[in-house]
């Protein structure tokens, strides 16, 4: 079976900021994300894999056996635009989209291109969402919460 490629690092999350991210509107909405993202969790930021700032932690395993840690929330400031890893799709859930504001819909995130763009209440309402998705069907670092 394949080796996860996205785990947990011990690389500092604001020297990864201050040395990746060269746009000063990037950094201080990274800045802020991880600020709002550590508050809302109650984790401390960690860097998953080499771009990933993550807040804590769950297990998943699939069907077919393949089983990993993944960070419960977290974001990337990529070149071009955030990638913010916050969402769990559900049925109750699906209007949050409505009201988060200016972004894109990737295949397991959410693409925008700074904070400003969106709702910062329903960014948060989205990462408790998540919470309680994960921790209902995983093995959650959030229940010790």
């Amino acid at each position: 079976m394949a080796k996860n490629k996205t785990t947990s690092t011990e690389v500092n999350v604001i020297e990864f900021v201050n040395s990746y991210v060269d746009n000063e509107q990037k950094k201080a909405d990274s800045l802020k994300l991880i600020e709002l993202m550590s508050e809302w969790s109650g984790f401390e930021p960690k860097m998953w894999g080499p771009t990933i700032i993550g807040f804590g932690s769950y297990h998943y395993k699939y069907t077919s056996g393949h089983e990993g840690d993944a960070p419960l929330i977290g974001f990337s400031p990529r070149k071009a635009e955030f990638s913010l890893y916050v969402y769990s799709p559900t049925e109750e859930n699906k209007h949050l989209l409505d009201e988060l504001g200016k972004y894109k819909m990737g295949k397991a995130c959410i693409y925008i291109k700074k904070l400003s763009d969106i709702n910062i209440e329903t960014l948060k309402k989205m990462c408790e969402d998540t919470f309680d998705n994960l921790n209902k069907h995983h093995e959650c670092a959030c229940r010790q919460k």
